[in-house]
């Protein structure tokens, strides 16, 4: 961040811009403090989105560095200045935040603050967040608070009309994003709803027609084997068939997410919800990698999946390591894990696959090809290279 005071038509125009490419509500909340801190030469800056229980669904700052934020502990609650803000849904400005008669103190590892201005997000009349700075910078090349010689505040009246324009439109930057990620979590049930009924629809009467057939060819068995066999065959038939079309309802859904977000964007969600739901710590990272035709983006996600519950669900893992790279016109997937590895060849022997020859199919089918490195004791590794890039 800057530490030069910014100002004029081009710093706003800028701020306002930031705030509208971000879709995620988490990204926006992050890009408004950011924005606002940057703005009006803060030294802190945060702002808190309420939940409905005296405390804070989502907390963001800006200037406090992780292993300050980690020190400080639990999220604030819904008290002293911050209930003001939330309950009466005014601005406030205070030449030191420490004398304030609402003050209710902070821990000790709380950066100390005094001067403050802070004011409501709104909605309409309904308030959605409470974004506050402190510590107004000196105007000329430092980066330290500058406290006002006559014990006034160092925020400005134009420091708070500059504010009250900046949360109108984080107001319509936020409401916006929780829109995005309702109709995101609708087109989710929707596809799933469609994949239920198309599995129904394609696969139960194969499976049906597989059932009444085998009956048969047990009622045969004994008193007539030759049919018995053809009924058998006509089992072999069918059972074919429901594979088939199974596969086909399955690989031909196309995940929402991707269409709209892509590859890498698709995956850099999914992994995070996988590394909140799993003791494992899982990772990605992106490098350069452009759009890929829809068949190798759909491909590489299903790899990453596949190989992804591989390593939580059967490996022991503790970290799990996605990255997603260019490479000659194209891309490479690798999942690597440190857990319980494996022997590729003992468990082709087994017949058991780990879902290997399913991800191999989904390489070869796109053009593309699949090595998996792997040991007992030794973790794993799954690399897949499509071209297309």
């Amino acid at each position: 961040m800057s530490h030069g005071p910014r100002s004029g038509l081009t710093a706003v125009s800028s701020a306002l811009l930031a705030m509208s490419r971000h879709l995620e509500v988490r990204d926006v909340l992050k890009t408004i403090v950011a924005s606002a801190r940057e703005l009006l030469d803060a030294q802190y800056a945060a702002l808190g989105v309420p939940d409905d229980h005296g405390g804070f669904a989502q907390f963001v700052v800006d200037g406090v560095s992780d292993a300050q934020w980690k020190a400080i502990g639990p999220l604030p609650r819904q008290h002293g200045i911050l209930a003001a803000m939330l309950q009466e849904a005014k601005i406030e400005r205070l030449a030191d935040v420490r004398k304030d008669p609402r003050f209710e103190g902070w821990p000790s590892a709380h950066p100390d603050m005094s001067d403050f201005l802070g004011l409501p997000i709104r909605d309409g009349d309904e308030v959605i967040g409470a974004l506050f700075l402190a510590n107004k910078l000196r105007p000329v090349g430092g980066n330290l608070p500058c406290p006002e010689p006559d014990g006034s505040c160092g925020f400005t009246e134009e420091d708070e009309e500059l504010l009250a324009i900046l949360a109108q439109h984080a107001a319509i930057a936020l409401t916006n994003a929780r829109l995005y990620e309702r109709s995101r979590e609708l087109t989710i049930a929707e596809e799933r709803s469609r994949l239920a009924h198309e599995l129904h629809d394609a696969v139960s009467q194969k499976l049906f027609s597989l059932r009444l057939t085998a009956q048969a060819a047990a009622a045969l068995v004994d008193r007539d084997p030759s049919r018995a066999k053809g009924e058998l065959q006509q089992v072999a038939a069918l059972a074919a068939e429901a594979a088939d079309e199974l596969r086909a309802a399955v690989v031909e859904l196309r995940p929402a997410a991707l269409d709209e977000d892509g590859l890498v964007a698709t995956l850099r969600t999914q992994i995070q919800v996988l590394d909140r739901a799993h003791t494992a710590r899982v990772t990605f990272d992106s490098c350069g990698v452009r759009a890929l035709p829809a068949a190798q983006e759909e491909a590489v996600l299903r790899v990453a999946q596949e190989a992804l519950h591989n390593a939580l669900r059967h490996s022991g893992a503790q970290h799990v390591d996605v990255t997603l790279s260019r490479r000659a016109g194209g891309a490479v997937l690798r999942v690597t894990d440190d857990g319980s590895g494996f022997d590729p060849k003992s468990i082709r022997r087994a017949g058991r696959h780990l879902g290997l020859v399913s991800m191999r199919d989904r390489a070869s089918g796109v053009g593309g090809v699949l090595t998996v490195e792997s040991a007992p004791g030794k973790g794993t590794t799954i690399e897949m290279e499509v071209p297309g890039g």
